[in-house]
């Protein structure tokens, strides 16, 4: 018992330094041993993620709030060209808009991926805004920073996902950039990622301020902006 109420202050001590709760940094543990497991998922880790991502003042909101503050905090920072051409890249599933009402009924990530009734969900643009995020991208547009949305979502759900952002508050951008089917179907996202994003400096002549995605392949590989920020999503993984 000693050794484990240690482990537990020494935790806790670490996750404060880092500037995380306790629950938080206890998520981040505890979802990677889940996804290591190669056992089937137990009940036990799926109230492990309930509790994070759906109760009583949800720490997994909590956390999405304070990266969109310390976005806002260097946003604000910044001196914006006279030319224009600073601009802020969004990734858009589970940055802008949330899964969460799916996931929540389906196991929060602790069950397989049902990929046809995940997509079915996708099209039907009923995914609310991630609060945290909708407050951000005011703040930025009332910066002036010009918005890019960076998704890889195919090009031919284009329709149904600028209703469902629309739908809930995401109303003006300066690029929606979508996955084109002249990609190969085994690029891995941050790759397909990383071109469009060069494409955007190089070619159009942006400058990348800031770049914020729920997954590391959003914010990983090259011309990934000025600075980077990660916002939690322990339901899935795509490199």
């Amino acid at each position: 018992m000693r050794v484990f109420s240690l482990s537990l202050f020494l935790a806790t001590l670490l996750a404060a330094s880092l500037g995380l709760s306790y629950l938080s940094w206890q998520l981040v543990i505890g979802r990677t041993k889940i996804m290591r497991s190669k056992t089937a998922p137990n009940h036990k880790n799926y109230l492990y993620l309930k509790h994070y991502m759906l109760g009583h003042h949800s720490q997994y909101m909590k956390d999405s709030k304070a990266v969109a503050e310390k976005a806002l905090r260097y946003a604000k920072s910044q001196k914006l060209a006279a030319d224009g051409n600073d601009i802020w890249i969004f990734d858009i599933d589970d940055t802008l808009i949330s899964h969460l009402p799916y996931f929540a009924k389906h196991g929060l990530g602790t069950e397989p991926m049902n990929v046809t009734l995940f997509i079915e969900w996708m099209n039907k643009s009923k995914a609310p805004a991630l609060p945290a995020s909708l407050n951000l991208y005011r703040e930025l547009l009332s910066l002036g920073f010009k918005i890019v949305l960076l998704t890889g979502r195919p090009e031919e759900w284009k329709m149904s996902t600028v209703n469902n952002l629309k739908k809930v508050g995401y109303h003006s951008w300066e690029k929606i950039i979508l996955k084109a089917s002249s990609y190969p179907g085994n690029l891995s996202f941050q790759s397909y990622k990383s071109n469009e994003r060069r494409k955007l400096v190089e070619i159009n002549g942006y400058r990348i301020i800031g770049n914020v995605g729920d997954q590391w392949s959003d914010i990983r590989g090259s011309h990934r902006g000025s600075r980077t920020f990660k916002l939690p999503n322990p339901m899935y993984n795509i490199s």
